[in-house]
């Protein structure tokens, strides 16, 4: 029942994520970062934003990020019924392959709330579930972008698996932050991939 937070490989490579989007004001700003630096992420979108805005979540796809479950409604997993759990993750399921005429490979879990019920349903959708190393950012608080960056600069490492956010209220400290991060580590050599091309890098 692993929860990935870091892949183990030798290769300078590192995978953004963002959960809670798409967002129509800062998702595309996101996009935009990352294409200045040649670079992808994975977006953890909720089904009810999908829903709301699916121009927003074509374009991650057009513009070749991956696109992850992060259920339709935000609950606390291992709190709602079974049934409502394996609905949360088909109907997000079915929206994402909509968009993208794929199914998602990875899904991370609202508040990273998991247990071995929930991973019964995970492992029958075959996803890779996926954490983070850098929790301690908190960019979700809006704690100032030099907490963001010091927090994430310490997880900072071949493999490292990072999380911010795109939806839910202001996210310009996590913009502001993710535009300076970027650039550090492409300078440092770094590639910035998707969750499941980080997946695939071997281990030397």
């Amino acid at each position: 029942m692993e929860i990935i937070r870091r892949v183990s490989t030798s290769q300078k490579a590192i995978a953004f994520t963002f959960d809670d989007g798409p967002n129509p004001i800062y998702t595309p700003q996101l996009l935009d970062i990352f294409e200045e630096v040649s670079g992808h992420a994975t977006f953890f979108m909720m089904g009810k934003q999908i829903e709301l805005y699916p121009e927003t979540a074509l374009d991650v796809h057009v513009r070749k990020h991956e696109i992850g479950n992060h259920s339709y409604s935000h609950p606390y997993m291992t709190q709602i019924s079974l049934d409502a759990c394996e609905r949360e993750l088909f109907d997000t399921d079915r929206l994402i392959t909509q968009v993208t005429g794929g199914r998602p490979a990875v899904m991370r879990p609202p508040y990273l709330d998991y247990n071995l019920e929930v991973h019964a349903i995970t492992a029958k959708l075959e996803y890779h579930v996926i954490g983070a190393l850098n929790g301690e950012a908190k960019d979700w608080g809006m704690p100032g972008v030099e907490h963001i960056l010091d927090s994430t600069r310490k997880q900072v490492g071949c493999g490292s698996i990072l999380l911010f956010h795109d939806g839910f209220g202001d996210r310009s400290q996590t913009i502001e932050a993710v535009r300076i991060l970027t650039k550090e580590l492409t300078k440092e050599g770094y590639q910035l991939v998707t969750v499941s091309e980080l997946l695939q890098m071997p281990e030397s």
